[in-house]
Parts: structure tokens; C-alpha cells; sequence
């Protein structure tokens, strides 16, 4: 009997030319679906006829009530190795083995630093009127040598962004909840004694948290009000850490001088979110982890996954 896969967010409809599905050819059939399931029921009615499924980073959750829905399915890939929205007890309990992929840091740290050079230098705003004859030059550039680059978070990513910072002729002040200093020396940081600290004398803030009982709601109303009103914030995290009306209230009162952000409360972004129309906002659609060299992992590792369960063996098996 041949197995069916369903590759879940091939939103470029890249996945089957990314890697090599050959060694699955005869079977396991192999169906990609650009378009992004809308609801857990319209999800539940796609995978109906599925034995795998391979899903993109943590865009579609797969809690119990899901899995109870999908007697058929028995292998899940997630890309990565870090994966929130997985009910993994409820995945055993139905039977289903969950793998995951490789992923590398790399690309969204090069976006984060291409939001931040597009706030800076306001591309987006220059492009425009020069593509629709708008005026000539009406944005007068903010400097990054000599300011300083605040870091929410100092692991891998937020480590990366410091180590490139000088690069700009920036300072690099660093915070969490358990930040070292050490740590902080490590990348060529320094410290910050608290999120006040950084908050008040950052003129970029950027996010490098995970997301958890601690960070969830981290950046309020007080800690945007804060910020310098020159100041500018990024965040390619997860959108929850930010509390997302208080960002709204902040970019149309100009409490802030605006904010780039790749990570939304809900994705794909509704057609009517106020995001979509807020001032001083540059917004990507959560393109972090985009880029060919990652989905050419993602998507090879997922092949070998499929074939590794298949000979019962399965590889980088989560959580």
C-alpha cells in the first residue's frame, strides 16, 4: 500500500524542487499544498487521507484534539528542532512519531539586520515614491555608527547579532533574566543592570527571546513608553513578547520612532489586521527561516526522516 504525505505550508510551492523525493518514489506519494490550512477543522479535513505530514517551523499547531481527529496519520516532521505547537503526549498516545530537521541561525539574523537598515535609511518609504513618483528624497537617514543596539536575549541569535554589531560602529547592551556577564563578554557585549536600563538608552532594541511564562507580554505599555521616542524596535522572535496593542497605541501616537516586525499574533496576517495599515511599520511575512540553503535542509532531512521510520529506525525524534 502506498503511503501518502502532505507537505503543509509550501507557501512557494518549493518543496518538492528543493530536495531530492525521489528515494519515496513508488512508496510514498508526495502531495505539497501552497495554501495555509484556515482553522484546525479545515487542517483535520486536509490530512484525512494522510499517513505523514510535514509541516513548516511552528506555522500550524497540532494539539490533541487534532491528532484525535487523524487515526491515519502516523509520522510527523517538523522542520527544526524546537517545535511549541506539537502536543507531543497526545502525538504517543495516537500513535504518531514526530521527527524533526536541522536548522541554522543564520537567516534571521540576516533579516533582522536587513529590518533594521530598512527602519534606519527608510527603504521602504523611498522605494515606493521613487517606483510611483513620489518626491525625490523625503527621509532623512538615522545613523547606525555610534548608537547603540539594545539585545533582548543573548543566545545564539542574540550572540550573532553582537558579534556583527561592530561591524556597524555600535555599542552592544545586552539583557535577560539570566544573562552573565560572562556571556556578555563573551560576544562583546556589555550588560545591561536592567530592562529599564536598556529600554531608556537603546536607540534599537532588538528581540532575540524565546517565548515563555516569563517573556510572554515582556515589552508592555511602560516598557514602549520607556523607549526613547528616537528609538527604533525590531522583533523576529515571537510576536506574544510584545505585547501587540500596546505596539499599535505607541506607532500611531509616534512614541516611538517604529518598529520592524517578521512575527505576527496570528499568521498568515488577516487581510483587515491593523498591522497591515499602522504607521511607521515595517512589516515582513515571517520570513525568518526562509531562505533556499534552510528549506534545502528542511525538506532533505525530511526525506531521510520518512525513509528512517519506514525501516523502523526513526531519526531526530522529538521533543
Amino acid at each position: 500500500m502506498t503511503l501518502r504525505c502532505a507537505v503543509l505550508d509550501d507557501f512557494q510551492s518549493v518543496a518538492t524542487t528543493m530536495a531530492d523525493w525521489s528515494p519515496l518514489a513508488g512508496e510514498v506519494e508526495v502531495v505539497s499544498f501552497p495554501e495555509h490550512p484556515a482553522s484546525e477543522g479545515e487542517l483535520a479535513a486536509l490530512l484525512t487521507g494522510f499517513d505523514i505530514a510535514v509541516t513548516l517551523r511552528e506555522r500550524l499547531a497540532f494539539p490533541a484534539s487534532l491528532f484525535a481527529r487523524l487515526p491515519r496519520l502516523k509520522l510527523l516532521v517538523a522542520s527544526g528542532m524546537r517545535n511549541t505547537v506539537i502536543d507531543y503526549a497526545a502525538a504517543e498516545a495516537h500513535g504518531v512519531t514526530v521527527c524533526g530537521t536541522a536548522s541554522t541561525q543564520t537567516p534571521p539574523v540576516e533579516l533582522t539586520w536587513a529590518l533594521l537598515l530598512g527602519l534606519a535609511r527608510g527603504l521602504v518609504t523611498e522605494s515606493r515614491a521613487l517606483r510611483e513618483g513620489g518626491p525625490w528624497q523625503s527621509t532623512v537617514g538615522t545613523d547606525l555608527n555610534g548608537r547603540r543596539l539594545g539585545l533582548l536575549g543573548l543566545g545564539k541569535l542574540g550572540g550573532r547579532m553582537a558579534r556583527i554589531a561592530p561591524a556597524f560602529g555600535m555599542e552592544v547592551l545586552a539583557w535577560s533574566q539570566n544573562l552573565t556577564q560572562e556571556r556578555a563578554e563573551e560576544v562583546g557585549a556589555r550588560r545591561a543592570a536592567s530592562l529599564q536600563e536598556l529600554l531608556e538608552t537603546a536607540d534599537f532594541v532588538s528581540v532575540h527571546l524565546a517565548l515563555s511564562d516569563r517573556t510572554r507580554g515582556l515589552l508592555g505599555v511602560e516598557e514602549l513608553a520607556a523607549m526613547k521616542p528616537t528609538a527604533y524596535l525590531v522583533n523576529t522572535s515571537r510576536a506574544a513578547i510584545v505585547d501587540q496593542d500596546a505596539l499599535l497605541t505607541a506607532l500611531r501616537a509616534g512614541t516611538i520612532a517604529g518598529a520592524a516586525v517578521d512575527v505576527f499574533d496570528t499568521e498568515p496576517l488577516p487581510a483587515a489586521h491593523p498591522f497591515r495599515t499602522a504607521p511607521n511599520l515595517l512589516a515582513t511575512p515571517h520570513l525568518g527561516y526562509v531562505t533556499q540553503d534552510n528549506y534545502r535542509t528542511y525538506y532533505t532531512q525530511a526525506v531521510e526522516a520518512i525513509q528512517a521510520w519506514r525501516l523502523g529506525s526513526p531519526v531526530r525524534r522529538l521533543p
